[in-house]
């Protein structure tokens, strides 16, 4: 039986901004699904900033809403990485586009609220396995143009999508689950290989693709927000969300 037919737990995140350093964490959204058997959590929470007009115009969520109706961050980031953890450390995968960002951004804000990191909560500390769509395309089909965001990839495997609903995360983590359906359809052999074995080649296709794009922008004189190589979760850094993550995003 392939890992596709075993339980997958789906993560994403809408925040304040595209810095995995500096920004905060707005909404998130945990689903698990197990073959039709689907559950979802979500979070609203007050990021204690405020939320910049143009995440506002992204996920609709105001200063005055989130103060309002949101919980305190660390109560949030708690239950958050405990699921995360607690999937993890069984084996099953957390299904992420663009993982690198909310990982990433979820250990910042783990950090910044004096609370245990996602990685020091599994056994061996790595934050694995972890399923990320968008390295993925960008890796089975590297020579093909065009953009590479959620919906364009959606629309390229044809996952049924309202446009309108993405920048929710609890939507944007049902089209993840679907495009990583629709992705293993297009290349059957993400489904016939191990979860570890997956893993280590998104690390090693992520590096490259960095490390690639890093070296065209510089080449053309940007010198700041450069893609990070690491993957799944990037170190921290004084620069902000690569260009990349940028436009995944947003």
């Amino acid at each position: 039986m392939s890992w596709l037919d075993e339980t997958m737990v789906g993560f994403d995140t809408e925040t304040t901004g595209v810095s995995t350093d500096h920004d905060r964490i707005v909404t998130a959204a945990v689903i698990t699904r197990t073959g039709s058997d689907v559950s979802t959590r979500t979070w609203l929470i007050d990021p204690g900033v405020e939320i910049p007009a143009r995440a506002t115009e992204v996920h609709g969520i105001t200063t005055a809403h989130a103060r309002e109706h949101g919980v305190a961050p660390a109560e949030a980031l708690e239950e958050i990485a405990e699921i995360l953890a607690s999937a993890l450390s069984a084996g099953f995968p957390v299904v992420a586009f663009n993982a690198q960002f909310d990982l990433s951004l979820l250990e910042s804000e783990l950090a910044r609220h004096g609370l245990v990191s996602l990685a020091a909560r599994i056994p061996g500390g790595q934050v694995s396995p972890v399923v990320d769509p968008l390295v993925l395309d960008r890796h089975l089909d590297r020579y093909r143009r065009g953009k590479r965001k959620l919906i364009d990839l959606c629309t390229l495997y044809a996952v049924p999508v309202v446009a309108d609903d993405l920048h929710a995360a609890d939507a944007d983590v049902l089209a993840t689950l679907e495009l990583v359906h629709a992705l293993a359809a297009a290349f059957p052999a993400m489904g016939t290989s191990e979860l570890a074995d997956l893993h280590s080649q998104q690390i090693e296709a992520h590096r490259a693709w960095a490390t690639h794009f890093a070296a065209f922008l510089k080449s053309k004189g940007t010198v700041d927000d450069l893609p990070r190589p690491e993957w799944p979760v990037a170190a921290p850094a004084r620069a902000e969300a690569s260009a990349e993550g940028a436009d995944a995003l947003f």
